[in-house]
């Protein structure tokens, strides 16, 4: 028998129910039936002496004969059991006997026993009607069953599958086949449903497909989006719930419009042969619109009477543009501080070198992040591969000052010294058989400029001048070497360069002759 007046001591002492059970060696359930009987009618501890567990029983369950006053088995440990491997529920109601036995309670019959199991798994699964909103919630969702396109060449059957968008409250839908199931197909299946709907909700409920969810970042209380659903859902302005996996309920209205269009679209196409993509759609474009403007079975309405009449006023609007498809790849920085992509390369900064970065890529640009943060954003290239997209700021200083060495950049600067300088300039750049082996000698005449000064250098190129038509680097750097402050200074440092330049032989003396003979 039920030890009552322990139970009732136990609790008055502040014993939880679960430790009261393993005291009494009774289940939870009796111990809370026992309790809410008590203060029901009002029987606490202490208790008389006389007052002993059959009459408590008497008095707080009256016998009768019926199942339901029977000793009824604890549900929660029971669907704990039932899932362990080789628990049934025959061996339970073994145990759940001879815990009755022990306690002097008798038991339910077997099929009592599953009966009432059975109405605690209903009660349990008891599902809640929610009253939808007219332009609140869009759910997506791929169907299960897909379409076949036939080669016309080969007869070879490839599957096309459906991707179905409903809006919860109108049941509304948007239906199209795509070649798979890929991101970019994902994405572009919701661009075309909102611009089919032509306006956009405040939530969408989607499947949680790899496409959308980042399953190595989620856990069942927190759902990461994939960043490109997430930047479409930042576009859109709409918040995304994924569906707990395995609970289609959490998307009825998708999952109820997949079992109807498989019926009124992808079976009713079943006998029909299609060679294309826009041949499947089209012909499930024309199911589609008979489909939404056929009447509810218990509504006098069509999916688009209400759509049009109540819900489509409700919606926002879309955004200017629609979503642009974006891929996002990692890269390393090489050590020319470029990156490729699709055999395109694309600079860095150079502090970037051997990091490796983020890149986010659509049709027109590239853009390449490192921790988060935009370091570089191009035009995407397109045509032959091995282009080169290349900004200068992101060169060091010294390869700026490379690219900045050309014709143009060394006459400018001539010119703004004087004309002598500028003839000097155009005589060393003409030099040489291409105008790139002349770079160094500029170069120098511009480093002399800064060691001496524009005006000394002026003069000393209008000298040079005097003496030959193309003076070299060389000559000029020797006559500001040997260079006084006086202008006759000049004039004889000219003479002196111009004997040191001049082209001589090699002279044999007495001496070389007279060594040979000895």
């Amino acid at each position: 028998m039920t030890k009552y007046r322990e139970i009732l001591r136990l609790q008055s002492l502040g014993f939880s129910e679960r430790n009261i059970a393993q005291s009494c060696g009774v289940s939870r359930n009796t111990v809370a039936k026992v309790l809410k009987k008590a203060a029901e009618i009002n029987i606490s501890w202490p208790l008389d002496f006389d007052m002993t567990d059959s009459a408590l029983e008497e008095l707080m369950f009256p016998k009768d004969k019926s199942a339901t006053n029977k000793r009824m088995p604890d549900f929660n440990y029971i669907r704990q059991e039932l899932l362990r491997n080789g628990v049934n529920k025959k061996l339970l109601w073994v145990e759940y006997c001879e815990e009755c036995r022990m306690s002097n309670e008798e038991p339910l019959m077997y099929s009592q026993f599953c009966y009432y199991i059975q109405k605690d798994e209903e009660k349990r699964r008891a599902t809640m009607h929610i009253q939808r909103k007219p332009g609140e919630q869009i759910e997506a969702d791929w169907a299960g069953d897909p379409a076949h396109i036939i080669d016309p060449d080969t007869g070879e059957i490839t599957e096309a599958w459906i991707f179905v968008g409903v809006l919860t409250y109108s049941q509304y839908a948007f239906v199209k086949a795509y070649m798979n199931e890929k991101t970019s197909n994902w994405i572009k299946a919701h661009v075309q449903m909102f611009d089919f709907f032509g306006d956009v909700t405040p939530m969408l409920v989607s499947d949680n497909c790899t496409t959308a969810v980042n399953h190595e970042k989620s856990d069942w209380h927190t759902t990461s989006l994939n960043t490109t659903y997430h930047e479409m859902a930042e576009h859109y302005n709409l918040a995304i719930i994924p569906a707990r996996v395995r609970k289609p309920k959490d998307k009825p209205n998708v999952e109820g419009s997949v079992g109807k269009i498989s019926t009124w679209i992808t079976a009713a196409l079943r006998n029909e042969q299609f060679f294309s993509l826009a041949e499947l759609n089209d012909s499930i474009r024309e199911k589609l619109n008979a489909y939404n403007a056929r009447k509810f079975q218990k509504k006098e309405c069509s999916r688009l009477s209400l759509f049009l009449g109540e819900e489509m006023p409700l919606l926002a609007p879309l955004p200017a543009t629609p979503f642009e498809l974006v891929e996002w790849k990692q890269a390393t920085v090489q050590f020319n501080y470029h990156i490729a992509v699709d055999k395109m390369y694309y600079s860095v900064p150079y502090q970037y070198i051997k990091n490796k970065v983020d890149v986010r890529i659509t049709d027109t640009t590239v853009e390449i992040f490192y921790n988060h943060n935009r370091i570089a954003s191009h035009r995407r290239l397109h045509g032959r591969s091995g282009q080169y997209s290349t900004v200068t700021e992101h060169m060091s200083q010294e390869h700026q000052k490379y690219l900045e060495w050309n014709g143009d950049r060394f006459r400018k600067w001539a010119d703004s010294i004087g004309i002598n300088t500028s003839k000097v300039v155009d005589a060393i750049l003409t030099s040489g058989r291409v105008e790139q082996q002349s770079y160094r000698s500029c170069m120098g005449l511009l480093k002399l400029a800064e060691k001496y000064s524009p005006e000394k250098l002026e003069q000393v190129c209008a000298k040079a001048l005097s003496y030959s038509a193309k003076p070299s680097y060389k000559s000029i750097k020797n006559l500001l070497a040997a260079m006084k402050d006086s202008p006759d200074d000049i004039s004889n440092a000219s003479k002196e360069s111009q004997t040191i330049e001049k082209p001589h032989g090699i002279t044999r003396g007495a001496r070389y002759y007279g060594g040979k003979r000895s």
